[in-house]
């Protein structure tokens, strides 16, 4: 982890080995209780973007959260292994080069006591509700429902908690 200072640094927060704090780090924002395992890697990709987690979530090895806008993630969510989380894309019009082109961003926001499964992917633009489940391999481009369970790519409704 870089001994660069944190926007906020809750207590009792967790570091395992080879977490990294990217970028911009004064925009981090960590509640108490949290766990970030080895790999983990949130990056605010410039001076506006900012990441906030809530207390005593997990954030899964080797899994990257991407703000150039805003990534909001509750209190009290399991985030498992390779789970990636990105606000923004690019705009692909074949008259210029791609990499040439600005971002698409939109804020993404994760409610309280979301589960979200090894592998999953989050795209710009997403809310999910509080006490939703999102599928191993689930690929999220839309708004999940409180407590919906979604899996699949694209992710889609396949049942609810009860």
């Amino acid at each position: 982890m870089n001994n660069m200072k944190l926007g906020h640094l809750g207590r009792d927060v967790y570091f395992e080995s080879g977490v990294e704090l990217m970028r911009y780090p004064k925009n981090i924002s960590l509640g108490n209780g949290l766990v970030l395992k080895k790999g983990a890697r949130l990056c605010p990709c410039n001076e506006k973007a900012t990441i906030s987690i809530g207390n005593n979530t997990t954030v899964g090895y080797n899994t990257y959260l991407f703000a150039s806008e805003k990534i909001t993630i509750g209190k009290d969510c399991l985030i498992a292994p390779y789970v990636y989380i990105v606000d923004s894309d690019h705009n692909i019009k074949k008259e210029s080069l791609i990499n040439q082109q600005p971002n698409n961003t939109a804020a993404i926001t994760i409610g309280d006591d979301v589960w979200i499964g090894t592998g999953a992917k989050i795209l710009k633009g997403v809310t999910v509700g509080n006490g939703a489940v999102i599928a191993a391999g689930a690929l999220v481009k839309d708004d999940v429902l409180p407590y919906e369970i979604v899996g699949g790519i694209p992710a889609k409704k396949i049942s609810e908690r009860k």
